[in-house]
């Protein structure tokens, strides 16, 4: 029967009947037959240029970080090169006697800890300024210049942060007590002050580090809405608003997983910035030892790889608890933020 519209007239392509056609189902079963594969081989197949761009990186994290968890049964052995690690002799805890019977884990441990956390909250807390400041700059040449100065000592190294500090800090020849001198003060002997030390090394830490850690922020800083922004302002909202109720809860999502990531990190410490800066000044040490340096001064000695491999092993399952932790109490109070 033919269909018709309200006036009669019959209506132009319209279906004659329900569309249980044969060469309707003919046409549906041939775009089934088109379909791509379904399950894992399937979606490997449809990404697979995606998946080989991300070949390298996972090739990468393999060898370098999944392979040499296999040493970690050294810190069980007392290794023989002749035998090789999977033919040394088992010693069950020894190796981890050397790090309880020295009487200084707790201390060491507490160094680092410390340490680790004033480089976390003092770096997070520029990292994020610096980074809400740049985005505020209005002329982009100075933008980009200002940027630039801020990652330059980034590719600086610890030896050549080293000759700075002695250049500024020392006794007979150094810029700072030179002026001391010159204006009627005492010098001041760095090296024999243990107490500055930690304001000493968290300043240089946050000085060579903080251009690169506010890239992060500053590309989040970049990916928030200028919709937002300009509503603000028609509302009447001064800049310091504007970052205080857009920029910052923006960013707070990034801030806990940048956190978390460096809480994974809590009982290693900066091996090049201690040992370069510290190195063995026993003057200095009660302030600044750290297990890192307690392991390389200990193991100089006696070559121990078993022991080296305890050592950090013991850091290894510090740190997985701490951040394992930490992602838990977070998936409790905010899963959106959450690790895994």
């Amino acid at each position: 029967m033919e269909n018709k519209t309200s006036t009669g007239a019959p209506v132009v392509g319209a279906p004659a009947g329900n569309g249980d056609s044969p060469k309707g189902k003919a046409g549906s079963s041939g775009l089934d037959r088109k379909n791509p594969k379904k399950g894992i081989g399937g979606r490997l197949w449809r990404n697979r240029y995606l998946y080989l761009m991300l070949l390298p990186a996972v090739v990468y994290v393999v060898i370098f970080s999944y392979i040499p968890m296999g040493g970690i049964i050294l810190a069980f052995k007392n290794l023989n090169y002749v035998k090789g690690f999977l033919g040394s002799p088992w010693v069950g805890m020894q190796n981890f006697k050397f790090l309880f019977m020295s009487n200084k884990l707790w201390f060491l441990t507490r160094n680092t800890i410390l340490y680790n956390l004033a480089f976390i909250a003092v770096g997070m807390f520029l990292e994020v300024g610096f980074a809400i400041i740049i985005s505020e700059l209005g002329r982009k040449m100075f933008k980009k210049v200002f940027q630039s100065l801020m990652f330059l000592p980034y590719f600086i190294s610890w030896v050549v942060v080293t000759a700075i500090v002695q250049a500024l800090f020392s006794y007979e020849f150094g810029l700072v007590n030179n002026i001391l001198a010159a204006i009627g003060l005492n010098r001041v002997n760095i090296y024999a002050s243990a107490g500055i030390w930690p304001y000493l090394l968290v300043m240089f830490r946050a000085w060579k580090n903080t251009g690169y850690g506010s890239v992060v922020y500053l590309a989040t800083v970049t990916g928030i809405d200028q919709q937002m922004y300009d509503a603000a302002s028609i509302d009447g909202a001064s800049i310091w608003q504007r970052i205080r109720y857009i920029t910052i809860p923006c960013l707070v999502p990034t801030m806990v997983i940048m956190f978390m990531l460096a809480l994974g990190q809590v009982f290693r410490g900066d091996f090049g910035l201690f040992y370069q800066l510290v190195k063995d000044n026993a003057m200095i040490l009660p302030t600044t030892d750290i297990l890192d340096l307690f392991i390389y001064r200990a193991l100089s000695a006696t070559s121990n790889i078993g022991q080296a491999s305890a050592a950090g092993f013991y850091q290894s399952v510090l740190c997985f608890i701490t951040i394992s932790t930490v992602n838990f109490i977070i998936r409790k109070t905010q899963p959106d933020y959450a690790l895994y």
